[in-house]
């Protein structure tokens, strides 16, 4: 397989539930994690939903295809969760972020909604793929607050997109690049990337040994403190043609 992927979810110190959930597909290079929110157990219907509508992906597709039938399918669920928003009434939410890593002959594309991310681990230096949608992403945007200053924000959590949350319509962003063999990314929820900081995330995404570098990451996360739900998703990518999946 032209992939190695190392995958661990955990409550966290705080929560009794797990509200993440995450997709790993090599088989069509295609992984996710989405991270749940609502209360009373909507936020794992939420991201359950999402989890099914993707891991149900025929292997079939082109990558065309894929992107298209993976926009699709979200928007499908984003119609269903604010169905039954609507049908609990009281102002209920039933919503999720997600992001999701395609990877197909050579190239790769993300799309999201929210505050879950993609690293880029390449050589040596990481970068953050995504941008949070989030209300201190556009603080620290318009030059209110240093991004220093938005990870303790006493509204750090407030998201401005999320699949079934908002307008009727969701817009899913977009961004795509070409691929280098031996790059490795991680999709994380913000329960990860809330309690480490970028140099801890890059010191241990590069771990190769023992259980790999999804274990250690959420076994740092733990040890901070973690507070929220943790997901930690790595894709290594092995074959940079992406010739095994045509």
């Amino acid at each position: 397989m032209p992939f190695r992927v190392w995958a661990s979810t955990h409550n966290g110190t705080v929560r009794k539930h797990n509200e993440d959930a995450f997709v790993s597909r090599p088989d069509i290079g295609l992984w996710a994690v989405a991270d749940g929110a609502g209360g009373h157990d909507a936020g794992e219907v939420a991201s359950g939903m999402l989890a099914e509508a993707l891991s149900e992906i025929p292997p079939s597709l082109s990558g065309a295809e894929l992107l298209t039938v993976v926009r699709e399918r979200v928007a499908a669920v984003h119609a269903a969760l604010l169905e039954e928003a609507a049908r609990r009434g009281g102002g209920s939410v039933i919503a999720s972020t997600l992001v999701v890593l395609m990877v197909r002959a050579g190239h790769f594309a993300c799309l999201w909604a929210g505050d879950s991310r993609v690293y880029l681990m390449r050589g040596a230096v990481m970068q953050q793929v995504t941008r949070d949608h989030s209300l201190t992403q556009e603080l620290v945007d318009a030059g209110a607050i240093t991004a220093a200053q938005a990870e303790h924000h006493p509204q750090a959590n407030v998201i401005t997109r999320a699949v079934g949350g908002g307008d009727e319509v969701l817009e899913l962003e977009k961004v795509s690049g070409v691929l280098e063999e031996g790059d490795r990314f991680l999709l994380c929820s913000d329960g990860l990337s809330k309690e480490l900081d970028e140099a801890a995330l890059a010191a241990l995404l590069v771990l190769d040994d023992g259980e790999g570098p999804g274990e250690a990451l959420v076994g740092a996360a733990i040890a901070h403190g973690a507070r929220d739900n943790v997901t930690a998703l790595v894709v290594d990518v092995r074959d940079a043609s992406g010739a095994a999946l045509a």
